[in-house]
């Protein structure tokens, strides 16, 4: 019988791995993630947690995954050797970008250097108009001589993108035809597959990051796949997606860029599920792990999505405030901001001894200083240690050891020393720098989004998640923060109750009142028709929501809206209109109502199918439990406290006064004097945060 669904989810430092019986039990397993073979952290986890329940592996019908592959192999640089393929006079693309410095103040600012170097960037003679028409002809002996050159370079990815081929197709066709003849080992891309849209360097860019990231992708999740048989493991693969949705293995291999955010993803999903069936409704999901820290908001029981993303740089982000500083990718996502802030991120001096949180990580390989092996320099893990706020002796129920002296001689030597200050005061003054680069994160999708974080509860999961999480919501004047169960895990829960789910666009130029309705109807049939097709479930199965990307005509960018349900007539075109102005307003402060004609640029239809058995309320196995106290510090102004060490079933509906730190195998959650927790009937923790640090 195969009947149990799966999770393992890769982070910087802990695989997580998690199954949820019939009773909304949530069975849990951390392990350290092998960056050598990201799968074997997987195998092991899935071997441990199957020993654990003494389950057979047979009846493992379905393993969801989310990973970090695509995303760091971007990061490291460390993707396929790539080259592109244009036409005559655009081969730069890629280095004019959009003219947009992140960072104000900073003149001499350097971007980073394109996915494809300039001399693997070839032209091709052909030309076709923005409306579809051939004004040159494909010069099939300038693709063949690009061919010989790729040829004697060695290539093992293709990127084709061709001017305006979103609106006629054929010419990439004959390109990629030839190509798949000429290099038949060689990953092959090509724009109209990915990205069928107008806006030519954010399609440029997507193709390149979808070829650069291809074989990587495609080498891990086939390893994975064969590991996963060899092991017993003969369920199917499905991997979350950047859009908050699951598919098949096989389907993610010809898109890999749609997996670039996909650890992330999981998590929000799950604050979506969750948190709303806990009757959440205004939610910031603020997910920090060992490497990075998340966050995204649910906005009245909806996530907000995006298509506009960029990756690789200081913060990776959707906000158009936010742009510049990475490689775009115009794929749809979650609209999440990502900052290298996490329990493993290296502590450091500037030249002005300034303390510096991260964005280099310590891994999971050495790990943090406190682990037994671990590495020589200062983390933030470290410094909770130090704080009392992690466990002194073990973490994960007792099943990492933890070495606090070799914390405290690695902060001191690298940080308060050279700063003479004390110990406490250096690792408290780690903990807030921190916060203030997660801050980032939060603000990138409230404030940066036109919305005000005070108006939201601070839903705080991941492994440290409900460690940093009241005195983030502190600085920001947030009022409650909410830490699920199996919090450590719950990107892993976030999986289990995930979609199937695909998105696919078409780009459709016009005036909103003046749409051809006929044509955008055939669009969107023809989109539902692909979705179902690549899905493999019967039309009645998928529930199929429909989006346009809207703008005011002379704008360069645009704004998702749903697009109204029933006929597509007058009527439904202004309250499509109404709802973009009302989008623009909340998102950029203003309107420019009956000043300029409102365009609609994309049509895009999301299929969505939700499995059978999917849990909106989970509960934990207290299989571990704490008690007594340990001294933390809370800060200058508290100072030290004698802190009770509770399991997250000590609390009960009464809110209890803190200071008091809740300790599960998965996590910890710190609860500062002058706030107060209690359980809610879905088995949250509901912290009500003091105005006083």
């Amino acid at each position: 019988m195969t009947d149990l669904r799966i999770a393992a989810d890769i982070g910087g430092t802990f695989t997580d791995l998690a199954f949820i019986t019939q009773d909304g039990v949530v069975r849990t397993r951390k392990v350290p993630s092998t960056p050598a073979n990201y799968a074997d952290a997987v195998i092991r986890g899935i071997d441990e947690l199957m020993a654990e329940q003494k389950l057979d592996k047979g009846r493992i019908a379905e393993v969801l995954h989310g990973c970090t592959i695509a995303t760091n192999t971007i990061l490291e640089h460390k993707g396929a050797r790539t080259a592109l393929i244009t036409t005559a006079g655009f081969r730069d693309v890629l280095e004019l970008r959009r003219i947009r410095v992140p960072r104000l103040y900073e003149p001499l600012y350097v971007k980073p250097q394109p996915l494809v170097p300039r001399r693997l960037r070839f032209e091709v003679v052909e030309r076709v108009g923005p409306r579809g028409e051939v004004i040159t002809a494909l010069d099939v002996a300038s693709v063949e001589a690009a061919i010989a050159r790729l040829l004697a370079e060695r290539i093992e990815a293709v990127a084709v993108c061709l001017l305006h081929s979103y609106a006629n197709p054929d010419h990439e066709r004959q390109i990629g035809a030839l190509l798949r003849r000429a290099l038949p080992d060689c990953f092959i891309t090509l724009s109209v597959d990915v990205l069928p849209q107008m806006r030519e360097y954010e399609r440029t860019s997507t193709t390149v990051i979808n070829a650069y990231v291809g074989p990587p992708v495609k080498a891990y999740l086939n390893s994975l796949i064969d590991q996963l048989a060899k092991g017993g493991v003969t369920g199917r693969l499905r991997v979350m997606q950047s859009s908050g949705g699951i598919l098949a293995a096989d389907a993610v291999v010809d898109r890999p860029a749609q997996i670039v955010e996909c650890g992330p993803a999981a998590g929000v999903i799950g604050a979506a599920k969750l948190g709303t069936a806990a009757h959440y409704d205004n939610l910031i999901s603020f997910d920090m792990g060992g490497t990075t820290a998340k966050a995204s908001i649910i906005e009245h029981g909806r996530m907000l999505n995006s298509d506009e993303y960029e990756v690789g740089g200081g913060i990776s982000a959707s906000s158009p405030l936010m742009k510049g500083g990475g490689y775009a990718l115009k794929l749809p996502v979650i609209d999440i901001a990502e900052v290298g802030a996490g329990g493993g991120s290296i502590v450091w001096l500037d030249k002005a001894l300034s303390i510096k949180v991260g964005p280099h990580s310590a891994g999971a390989v050495p790990g943090p200083a406190c682990y037994v092996d671990g590495g020589d320099e200062p983390t933030v893990t470290d410094a909770n240690v130090i704080l009392g706020f992690l466990n002194r002796e073990a973490l994960c129920g007792g099943t990492v050891p933890i070495d606090q002296r070799r914390s405290h001689a690695a902060l001191a030597k690298r940080i308060a020393e050279p700063l003479g200050r004390g110990l406490l005061e250096t690792a408290y003054g780690v903990h807030l720098v921190a916060n203030a680069n997660m801050m980032r994160a939060v603000k990138g999708v409230t404030t940066y989004r036109g919305r005000d974080p005070r108006n939201f509860v601070l839903y705080a999961f991941g492994g440290n998640g409900g460690v940093h999480g009241v005195e983030l919501a502190r600085s920001l004047l947030i009022p409650q923060v909410v830490v699920p169960p199996a919090a450590g895990v719950f990107s892993a829960i976030g999986l289990l109750t995930a979609n199937v789910e695909l998105v696919l666009t078409q780009s459709l130029l016009s005036r909103t009142r003046d749409m051809d309705r006929d044509k955008v109807e055939s669009v969107f049939a023809a989109l539902e028709r692909d979705i179902t097709r690549q899905l493999g479930y019967q039309r009645d199965a998928i529930a199929f929501h429909r989006a346009a990307d809207l703008r005011y005509e002379g704008q360069a960018f645009d704004l998702p809206v749903q697009v109204p349900n029933g006929a597509l007539d007058a009527a439904a075109l202004q309250e499509l209109e109404r709802r973009f102005e009302r989008e623009h307003a909340r998102t950029y402060g203003h309107a420019f109502r009956g000043a300029y004609a409102v365009e609609t640029v994309t049509l895009r239809v999301t299929g969505a199918v939700t499995p059978e058995g999917v849990h909106t309320r989970v509960r934990t196995a207290a299989s571990y439990r704490p008690s007594g106290q340990r001294t933390a510090y809370f800060g200058p102004t508290v100072g030290e406290r004698p802190t009770p060490i509770l399991a997250r079933d000590a609390l009960d509906a009464t809110p209890r006064p803190g200071p008091l730190i809740v300790e599960e195998y998965e996590g910890t959650t710190v609860v500062p004097p002058d706030c107060t927790a209690r359980l809610d009937p879905a088995g949250n923790i509901v912290i009500d945060v003091g105005t006083v640090r």
